[in-house]
């Protein structure tokens, strides 16, 4: 590849080579790691620090760039760019890297060789050349691996276990994405985690996590249901505890934001659609939540507070109201509180025409082995200081709270149904919550049931008094 366009004295990395002396390469950052300190060898009780990043400068070529020395340059180093910057680098050392031995802890590329950037030989800044720049940046939308290797989010669930602990690329589009939460562990090191919702045409939520600076500061650049990822060498494990499967952000991970090919907006363009036919929060159709870690217990307008609490950060809040039922709606149409919904993408299905509503969905007519029929309805939740209106019931919860099966309850006379009903509006009850702050909802936020039932009258009494909202 010829590089005069890129400049006079810059070297492609195509054209990298031991011998090169003094080189000048240019690149886009496509990927960055956290900076670590390891113990010196050569003068004991000090630490060095390292840190990588990987850049690009064509469609092809992609290589590795290993930073060593003091922690105060290379953490000062690290911070004076990020993931999408354009930057150039002089003088580095030209080295063959050790496949084997290096790639298991940083990204695969497709240069045979690494660059090692020192304190006292090379430098490495922002590269201001308009030219360059504009060259570099389209180079950001092209995934480093094979646009059409992948796995779709459905893969990973059915196939489960055996992918466990697989390094492999997925396509998805970002569903949520949460605030980065800091903790140290036990012997006393800090650390970071931002978990990220991701979902595609074949599974409405799929949990991401990130446990570096690097890819937690790339998430939150991320619009939830406008940016669709392309990840390469990211690790898929079975989470006991969520009884799931979830992805990891490694140190080899590479992510590709709105890369530039068919399949990417294809999935673009569904995200946008289910965004703007999914009134629900499908999420909660998989979510499994242990509500014994829920105990935290609020009046109703305490709980509308913790939305305001939290500026408007789209993360879960969950506790316990010990409430009244006030708006439950259930002795009316069938229709109106059991929904059906397209077993692929979770659209809701037409009831005339019995298709699916996404228009990109390939299922095309509905039968019963492809639609999934729930129980879906709002009910208003009050006590003395106020109401939360709108909070939805759906699933399994609405069966346990209600006592029937979608089929049981279809075969209720309505003098049944309004009996049922005033079963509850009758009585307070014991209510688990999750609280989400969102824009679009109506009041501003989003309340999902995770539990209802009938209140013992002494805990309810006991627990208000003690905590004095009684």
């Amino acid at each position: 590849m010829a590089f005069g366009s890129f400049g006079q004295n810059l070297v492609p990395i195509s054209d990298l080579h031991p011998n090169s002396t003094r080189p000048s390469v240019a690149g886009i950052v496509i990927g960055k790691i956290d900076a670590k300190g390891f113990p010196d060898r050569k003068n004991i009780g000090t630490e060095r620090y390292t840190f990588t990043f990987t850049i690009r400068d064509c469609p092809i070529y992609f290589i590795n760039v290993v930073c060593w020395g003091r922690e105060e340059y290379v953490r000062g180093l690290s911070n004076s760019f990020r993931i999408g910057d354009c930057v150039v680098i002089e003088n580095p050392l030209v080295q063959t890297k050790d496949t084997e031995k290096e790639e298991r802890f940083s990204p695969s590329t497709s240069s045979c060789y690494k660059l090692l950037v020192s304190e006292n030989f090379s430098t490495v800044k922002i590269c201001h050349d308009l030219e360059i720049e504009t060259r570099l940046l389209s180079l950001l939308h092209l995934p480093v691996k094979d646009h059409q290797d992948y796995y779709s989010l459905g893969d990973i669930v059915h196939n489960g276990q055996s992918l466990n602990g697989c390094l492999i690329n997925i396509l998805a589009s970002v569903r949520s994405v949460g605030e980065q939460k800091h903790f140290t562990t036990a012997d006393r090191r800090k650390g970071q985690r931002c978990e990220v919702k991701l979902f595609d045409e074949t599974v409405p939520s799929f949990l991401m996590n990130c446990w570096d600076n690097e890819s937690i500061q790339l998430a939150q650049t991320w619009v939830p249901r406008e940016t669709v990822l392309f990840i390469a060498d990211v690790r898929v494990n079975y989470d006991n505890f969520r009884n799931s499967m979830t992805a990891t952000v490694i140190a080899k991970t590479i992510i590709t934001t709105n890369p530039d090919t068919k399949e990417a907006n294809l999935l673009f363009n569904f995200a946008k659609d289910y965004a703007r036919n999914d009134d629900e929060d499908p999420e909660q159709v998989n979510e499994l939540i242990n509500l014994n870690s829920i105990v935290d217990v609020f009046t109703v307008q305490q709980f509308k507070n913790k939305a305001i609490d939290h500026g408007g950060k789209a993360e879960p809040v969950y506790g316990i109201v010990y409430a009244y039922i006030t708006m439950l709606n259930i002795d009316t149409d069938n229709s109106k509180i059991i929904k059906s919904r397209c077993g692929r993408c979770r659209f809701l299905i037409d009831i005339g025409s019995n298709l699916c509503t996404n228009p990109s969905c390939s299922f095309g007519a509905m039968n019963s082995s492809n639609i999934i029929t729930n129980f879906d309805f709002w009910v208003d939740v009050s006590d003395h200081t106020g109401t939360l209106q709108s909070c939805n019931l759906t699933g399994s919860t609405a069966e346990k709270t209600l006592g029937y099966t979608t089929d049981e309850f279809c075969s209720l006379t309505e003098e049944q149904k309004t009996s049922l009903k005033w079963n509850f509006l009758l009585e307070r009850c014991k209510i688990y919550l999750k609280l989400i702050p969102s824009g679009n909802a109506r009041n501003g936020i989003r309340t999902s049931l995770l539990s209802c039932k009938i209140a013992d009258p002494e805990e309810a009494s006991q627990t208000l008094s003690s905590i004095a909202i009684f």
